[in-house]
């Protein structure tokens, strides 16, 4: 990423709708882009003041059901179970979200994986820029792969933040998983 990035200044969806409103193509195509949030703001929940709420976290493993964490509840239960996963197994991690009330500006999805209480991986999955909209959108990862071998089988302690290029976070979590032998 570069350090010199600066996000856009933000505008409301009011803004996008006058900017350039006399092209007609323009203005249908914002429409379609911005879908229910052109004819006014989305609120999914009136007693929620964040603009992205985060519903759930899927581990996917092809051939497997998904594992979910419910994110909606309290969190610190999280960190009381974890998902068992065979070591060299191809992966993906689904998010599952809502936005509401403003567009949200360069979402990303910041992984630090930890091992006893040293820092193993950091991974940064650019995940977009997202309407308000009254249903759940999803950012699924590239295909990732467990690592393999006896040095890393064992117990990994996950910190996981959902941010935006305004350095909001929406939502940070801690969750565990288990590297084994076999499922």
């Amino acid at each position: 990423m570069d350090p010199n990035y600066k996000p856009p200044p933000q505008k409301t969806i009011e803004e996008i709708l006058e900017a350039d409103k006399e092209d007609e193509s323009l203005r249908r195509y914002k429409e379609a882009l911005l879908g229910g949030a052109a004819s006014g703001n989305v609120i999914v929940d009136p007693n929620d003041s964040r603009r992205v709420i985060v519903k759930k976290l899927a581990l996917m493993v092809e051939g497997r059901n998904d594992m979910e964490l419910d994110l909606t509840g309290d969190l610190s239960k999280l960190k009381e179970s974890k998902f068992k996963i065979k070591e060299g197994v191809s992966y993906k991690i689904r998010i599952d979200f809502i936005v509401q009330r403003e567009i949200v500006h360069g979402l990303k999805y910041v992984q630090k994986t930890s091992r006893k209480v040293v820092t193993v991986d950091t991974m940064t999955h650019m995940v977009g820029s997202y309407a308000p909209k009254e249903t759940i959108q999803s950012y699924t990862t590239p295909l990732e792969e467990a690592p393999s071998g006896l040095l890393y089988r064992g117990d990994y302690s996950i910190t996981s933040v959902f941010t935006d290029d305004d350095k909001n976070d929406h939502l940070k979590w801690e969750w565990k998983f288990e590297i084994s032998k076999d499922w």
